[in-house]
């Protein structure tokens, strides 16, 4: 019977080794070589990674600061993902005081009599105390599941901080764009309006036809169309704005688009750096680990459970005074419970389980693969950015030769109203691009900052 009773014990503990362990990031999850074609003019690959700098050092505009600044105190989200870390915190502090016994007070008073005049009156003051004693890590791997639990709210809180930072920088940058747009067309239909009074002016002395003006009144009227949907366009993302601020729509006080300063030269970092900086990342692991620990409690469910209970207090009896003590209670129990005919129902759980842990596994590994994504994308978007940002200005630079061209030669007669029209829609088209092309380049650097995990406020 002893050999049996030894044996047993042994297979337990050996089958509960696991139950111990802490989670560790499998040796298969890797981040080698999940950034595409990261070397370039502009963007090298080193250790220091540029999301590691605060918002701060990135983002000089101090009006744009200060949007960032509100955006942090009063964005509903944001606001929402604190509230989740402050209930983690909690249900940590309560895995953490699962450890200590509880205590309850539980007084009581009876009172009996009979058909006579005496009356007895008996009252009790004791004390209970309930202590689990965690032989097989139960309360062990329900403190570090709420631990895991606490870091998956604080990476979400953060992913959360980083696409709000990213969100609120490129729509003042947006804003900047409109804002250098509408003053290119708002120039244009100034010119345009010239060009009808001088083309009236010509049609009376024969000089000009009346296609000629009505060809310039129909672009004066198109430059017009085009200033008032930019006007749209600039009140909509100012009410989007505002609504990332977590306040009404209303006029936003903003900078110039020139002056506007981005770092030329970024690091990326190595790629293992990811599976640390990336919010989103470490959240979906925190949710592994999170999983791994309720695996291990399913595991716990199969072995005994002790549980030390008592009491202690006094009793007595009371006449027409309270008087001392008349005596003590005390109780101790010990009691071992092991789980026999719930088995069916213990053997489910496992297996659910260990399906949610490989399902957060999955999940994990998916994570990896779109930050890589999502790097890959944003170091591209900003070297195609760059090249693009070149040619549009040489593209300017031409058709504005082209224009000034065209004009001169329409005065002297050389070339037909029709050429200089071209010419005049081609340069405000691309003048308009030339301002799109610059936002983009400096969207695609706050792109890039929020893929490696950028937007803390400090370091």
């Amino acid at each position: 019977m002893k050999k049996i009773i030894l044996f047993s014990t042994l297979v337990l503990a050996l089958n509960s080794c696991s139950i111990y362990k802490s989670y560790e990031r499998s040796e298969e999850i890797t981040a080698d070589n999940i950034y595409r074609d990261v070397v370039t003019d502009t963007i090298t690959n080193d250790t220091t990674n540029f999301g590691d700098l605060p918002w701060r050092e990135l983002f000089r505009d101090p009006l744009l600061q200060g949007l960032i600044e509100e955006g942090l105190a009063n964005n509903v989200d944001l606001q929402t993902a604190i509230l989740r870390v402050d209930q983690a915190s909690a249900q940590l502090l309560s895995a953490k005081l699962s450890y200590l016994p509880s205590l309850n007070l539980t007084p009581q008073i009876s009172v009996t009599g009979d058909d006579g005049t005496v009356i007895t009156q008996n009252y009790e003051v004791p004390v209970a105390a309930s202590w689990e004693i965690d032989l097989f890590g139960n309360l062990l791997n329900a403190h570090r599941g709420a631990k895991a639990t606490l870091l998956q709210q604080e990476a979400y809180k953060q992913a959360v901080q980083s696409s709000l930072v990213a969100s609120i920088a490129n729509s003042y940058y947006t804003l900047l764009m409109l804002d250098r747009q509408i003053e290119i067309a708002d120039e244009t239909v100034v010119i345009w309006r010239d060009q009808v009074r001088t083309l009236t002016t010509m049609q009376e002395v024969g000089m000009a036809t009346s296609a000629d003006v009505a060809q310039a009144r129909a672009s004066y009227v198109s430059t017009e169309a085009t200033l008032v949907d930019l006007q749209r366009q600039c009140r909509e993302t100012e009410n989007a704005l505002c609504v990332l601020l977590g306040k009404a729509p209303q006029k936003i006080e903003r900078g110039r688009l020139e002056e506007q300063q981005l770092p030329e030269q970024v690091e990326v970092g190595v790629p293992a750096l990811m599976l640390s900086n990336r919010p989103d990342v470490m959240q979906a692991e925190m949710q592994l680990a999170s999983a791994y620990y309720s695996t291990n409690r399913a595991r716990s469910a199969f072995y005994p459970k002790l549980t030390l209970t008592g009491s202690a207090g006094w009793v007595d009896g009371l006449g027409q005074v309270v008087t001392n003590p008349a005596g003590w209670i005390l109780s101790a129990v010990a009691s071992l419970t092991q789980p026999i005919f719930n088995r069916g129902q213990l053997i489910s759980n496992l297996r659910v389980s260990k399906d949610e842990e490989q399902i957060a596994l999955l999940n994990y590994k998916q994570a990896i693969l779109e930050a890589g994504k999502e790097v890959s994308d944003a170091l591209y978007a900003a070297e195609t950015a760059d090249r693009m940002l070149q040619l549009r200005t040489q593209q300017c630079d031409e058709l504005e030769k082209a224009a000034l061209s065209s004009e001169a030669l329409f005065r002297v007669g050389d070339a037909s109203y029709l050429e200089l029209l071209t010419a005049r829609q081609s340069l405000l088209s691309a003048q308009l691009s030339e301002v799109a092309e610059a936002v983009t380049r400096m969207q695609s650097v706050v792109m890039l900052y929020n893929a490696l995990g950028g937007g803390r406020t400090d370091n």
